[in-house]
Order: C-alpha cells, then sequence, then structure tokens
C-alpha cells in the first residue's frame, strides 16, 4: 500500500505572504523561549565526539545549576553530573525525543528550541544532538558531517537508546538532519523496531534538485547558500590550518555556493568522487520505500530549498509514511498567529502525529 497524504494547512499569517518571507522570518526573526540545556559529550569510534544537548522535566533538573562559562556562547548551560546521568539511566518509561538539526543548525536554533519547550512542558525527555563541528566546539577530525551520514546517525541514536534505556524513543529531523535520519530508516528497517516513530521536517529528499536549485537560483544562491557559506568556510579553513595539506584551501576559498563547497571539501573529504555524486548517494528518496518504522516526512509545497515537483508521492513511499504537504511554510518556518507569530505549528503537528503511535518494544 501506498503512504497517505495529508494536504491539511498551515495557516500562514497575511504578512509573511509568500516562500521566501515565510522561511527566514522563522529562523531570524520570529519570537522563541531561549532554553538552556544541560550536555553531556560522547566520544566516536573514530576519535571524535558528538555533543549531546539534554532538557527534561524530572527530579534531576532541580540539582544547582551552575553556570558553565566554556559554553557560553551555546544554548548549553552546564554539564550533566554524573549523578544526573544515572537518575537519567534510571529513568522508567518515558516518552523522549531526539532531534536532529539542520545544516549549520544547533540546538540554539529557533526551530530546535520551539521544539524542545514545547516537548519539555509536556513531561517529555529531549536531546538535541549535534553533528560534528555544530555545538560551538570545534570537532577533533578534518572530516565533518553530511546529509547522507548513515554511522553517524545510527551512533547517536544508540549513544541516547543507551542513555536513556527506558525512553519511550522518537526521533526527528530538520532539514539536512531529516535527510540523515530517513535513510538510515531505510536502510536500517529491520533494525528499528525500538523505535517508536519518527518525523522529517523540509528534508530535501532529492538533494540533487536541492542542491542545483540552491546553487542556481539567483535568490536561493545569494541569499541561503551565502548564509551557510559564511559559517562553513570559517570551519574548513580552521581545519585546513590543524591538518596541512588535507583540504584544498584555494576551491573552498573559491567556492560561491553549496555546489561548489560540496565539491571543494564535503564530497572529497568523506569519500565521494563529487558534489553530483555525494548528493546522489546521500538522497534519502531511494530509501522512503525501505521504511518500517512509523514516519512523519512533512514538506511544505512551497518550500524554497525543494520545488514542487520534484516532492515525493505516495507511491514514492512505504505504508509507514505520512505525507503531509501543506501549501504554506517555506522552509522550516511554518510561523503562525497574529504579528510577530510564533512556532508552535510544528511542535503540534509533531505531537499530534506521535500520540497516534503506540510504543513499540524491540
Amino acid at each position: 500500500m501506498p503512504a497517505s497524504l495529508d494536504l491539511s494547512p498551515c495557516h500562514a499569517p497575511n504578512w509573511l505572504p509568500e516562500r521566501h518571507t515565510q522561511t527566514l522570518f522563522g529562523a531570524l526573526v520570529a519570537p522563541t523561549n531561549r532554553l538552556r540545556f544541560a550536555r553531556t559529550r560522547v566520544d566516536t569510534p573514530d576519535g571524535d565526539f558528538i555533543d549531546l544537548d539534554w532538557a527534561y522535566s524530572s527530579a534531576a533538573n532541580h540539582y544547582p545549576r551552575t553556570q558553565d562559562s566554556s559554553l557560553s556562547h551555546t544554548a548549553a548551560a552546564r554539564w550533566l553530573t554524573p549523578t544526573e546521568q544515572q537518575q537519567l539511566r534510571d529513568t522508567p518509561p518515558t516518552p523522549a525525543l531526539l532531534l536532529f538539526h539542520g545544516l549549520e543548525g544547533s540546538s540554539g536554533s529557533r526551530y530546535a528550541q520551539s521544539i524542545a519547550t514545547y516537548f519539555k512542558a509536556r513531561q517529555w525527555i529531549v536531546v538535541v544532538a549535534h553533528f560534528r563541528g555544530c555545538s560551538g566546539f570545534a570537532n577533533r577530525l578534518a572530516r565533518a558531517y553530511h546529509s547522507g551520514d548513515s554511522a553517524d546517525i545510527g551512533f547517536i541514536l544508540q549513544a541516547v537508546r543507551q542513555q536513556v534505556p527506558q525512553g519511550q524513543w522518537h526521533a526527528a529531523g530538520v532539514s539536512l538532519g531529516g535527510n540523515a535520519l530517513l535513510k538510515y530508516l531505510g536502510e536500517q528497517a529491520t533494525h528499528m523496531a525500538w523505535l517508536v516513530g519518527a518525523a522529517a521536517i523540509s528534508a530535501p529528499l532529492d538533494l540533487v534538485a536541492a542542491g542545483n536549485h540552491l546553487s542556481d537560483n539567483t535568490f536561493n544562491r545569494e541569499v541561503y547558500s551565502r548564509h551557510f557559506l559564511r559559517s562553513l568556510k570559517p570551519k574548513v579553513f580552521e581545519k585546513a590550518r590543524r591538518y596541512p595539506g588535507v583540504i584544498d584551501i584555494f576551491k573552498v576559498n573559491q567556492a560561491r555556493d553549496l555546489r561548489e563547497f560540496d565539491h571543494a571539501y564535503t564530497a572529497p573529504m568523506h569519500g565521494f568522487a563529487d558534489a553530483i555524486d555525494y548528493w546522489t548517494q546521500s538522497a534519502s528518496k531511494p530509501w522512503l520505500k525501505k521504511i518500517f518504522t512509523p514516519t512523519l516526512v512533512l514538506n511544505a509545497r512551497n518550500d524554497p530549498f525543494l520545488p514542487e515537483p520534484v516532492l515525493v508521492g505516495p507511491n514514492d513511499c512505504s505504508e509507514a509514511i505520512t505525507l503531509h504537504q501543506p501549501a504554506l511554510g517555506g522552509h522550516v518556518g511554518f510561523v503562525t498567529g497574529t504579528w510577530p507569530g510564533h512556532l508552535n505549528w510544528l511542535p503540534e503537528r509533531l505531537q499530534r502525529y506521535f500520540e497516534t503511535l503506540e510504543p513499540r518494544t524491540a
């Protein structure tokens, strides 16, 4: 059977009339709480690390909250104590949400703040996983993260499951994080019975179409690609200083769009022939028919990153997937309400979906 398709609207305000205003206002302006997290760090098998930011409302969170000045540039206020980590491991069955951010996102991103605040207030355990180099600290290796990094997705899923073994775990990924999560769920379909459900928000399911659109469309290249390159390039320059001769710094410096950047750094650093090969091999669209985990795939039809004609349809997906494709919302915008708007629509949509699912046993 094909997936189900939901076309119900996200009621964008009339003062955000089109895709770009909905996207940019949601990412840069919309009001949201400034939630502070408690952080843990886990070492990866290849000698790097992943930072996890936790928010939850159990007794463990009532310990004195001494601020850690080393984290002042992040959304984390402190490190979890060993006692708190043990209390998390002893937590009885409780709903839990793991959130994967998008390209150059973090736990401080507005969408992460709105989702974490919403679910924490409803007694969920929430953890925002940072891809390598996105937690406010440079990662140890010359490599970084990418849209199809199944190994890191799997490592993070197991890390949070080990930290809260009785958690009723759900996973959500935003944009790049959503694509990587969907790809992993398709690849590991028969091993994910422990995961209650998943969601992908504004995921660039067809990475070739999305990457070319961000690079070739003039507005997208000059606004969105430039925005991402402003943080991507300095990170790579810093890696090049630590690993001389490993990175073609001239090509990286000359990159003027995401295709050129991925061709200069992301693809060769992570084992791909070029940007198109990287996008082709990392796209989640071919894996959607293999997913067994109940999964919501949410894409606004006016997303400026992914042209509407390349959005997937029910026949592209397994019956475990629910497609929701509202006409409006932009790319991870989904702003609603009277001025100055709010970002509640997205976490409310996630909760409505998750409420339809029953906890599963592995």
